[in-house]
């Protein structure tokens, strides 16, 4: 299907879906201070991602789309690799399902870690990466 917009035609993508994985807790060594990487800390991930699910709406069967089970396996797996910054924890979550899963158009993950040990009461330190094909 194409629709005219702004005077170019644009093809509209048929079936796409945002699948969210939300609010996965993790205890994890990452940090920049000692006590951290001995210590650890709870965090939280969240990840959406985006692809055409059209064969598996009609198909129901897991084949058809991305299995969430992996995802969260992938995810923990990244979550058990020490790092010293949330930002280098997020990219790697994030190049790791891209590369995974090729029907993956675009992909957030949010990754926070609770109770950061900043001389305050602070809830969490939050990263959100964004990442497109």
């Amino acid at each position: 299907m194409y629709v005219l917009c702004n005077s170019k035609i644009s093809k509209i993508r048929k079936r796409m879906a945002f699948i969210e994985l939300e609010n996965m807790e993790f205890y994890a060594y990452h940090g920049c201070f000692q006590e951290e990487t001995k210590i650890g800390t709870n965090f939280l991930v969240n990840i959406r991602f985006e692809l055409n699910t059209e064969k598996a709406q009609y198909s129901d069967n897991l084949a058809d789309t991305i299995n969430y089970l992996e995802v969260y396996q992938l995810t923990k797996a990244e979550m058990q690799k020490p790092s010293k910054l949330v930002e280098h924890v997020a990219n790697r979550i994030a190049d790791t399902l891209l590369n995974k899963y090729v029907d993956m158009q675009r992909i957030e993950v949010k990754v926070s870690k609770l109770n950061p040990p900043l001389g305050g009461k602070l809830q969490a330190v939050t990263v959100t990466i964004q990442k497109s094909r």
